[in-house]
């Protein structure tokens, strides 16, 4: 009975080495993989795929947005709106990162523990959560702007955190 144990537990530790890492690992933004039936969303959208693609990110978040009372973001400037990669920034922006502190500090808190390095598309939704969270700080006062400020601190820390994992520096708390 000891060497059918044995087998047993060598089987199954080999079972666990040889599962891909994608399927054990929590997904950080779960709406980016199921979008609403109604919503022409693509599955996880990326924007960022080219040099091009992160100026034109870069444009977006340069040019003046506007959030909505329920939270909507758009592109005030009607040229850079009207563009095909905009239509994909306001669906991520709209339904795929965080826009409540809960759940910015949940997924602050996955972050904290997130082995390895993000994934291109992590990292992007990430940083554009933190721009929102910036920008929410920025306009909130007393209680609720340290809160926010928290938030944006802890964030911070997450996407500077995977910053040095991926030059290959120590990280230090």
């Amino acid at each position: 009975m000891c060497w059918k144990t044995l087998l047993l537990l060598l089987l199954y530790h080999d079972a666990q080495a040889t599962v891909s890492p994608r399927w054990n690992r929590a997904v950080l933004f779960p709406a980016a993989h199921r979008p609403k039936r109604s919503s022409s969303m693509p599955l996880n959208p990326v924007l960022q795929s080219s040099l091009e693609e992160v100026e034109l990110l870069y444009e977006f978040l340069l040019a003046e947005l506007e959030i909505s009372p329920d939270l909507q973001i758009s592109i005030k400037d009607e040229e850079l709106a009207s563009l095909r990669k905009a239509s994909d920034f306001r669906a991520v922006c709209n339904t795929v990162i965080p826009k409540r502190v809960p759940d910015i500090r949940r997924l602050s808190a996955t972050l904290s523990s997130h082995p390895g390095i993000l994934k291109k598309e992590d990292f992007e939704r990430t940083a554009l959560t933190l721009a929102y969270t910036a920008y929410r700080t920025a306009l909130s006062q007393g209680h609720q702007k340290d809160i926010w400020a928290q938030s944006l601190r802890s964030l911070f820390q997450a996407l500077r955190r995977d910053l040095l994992r991926s030059s290959g520096s120590r990280v230090s708390p």
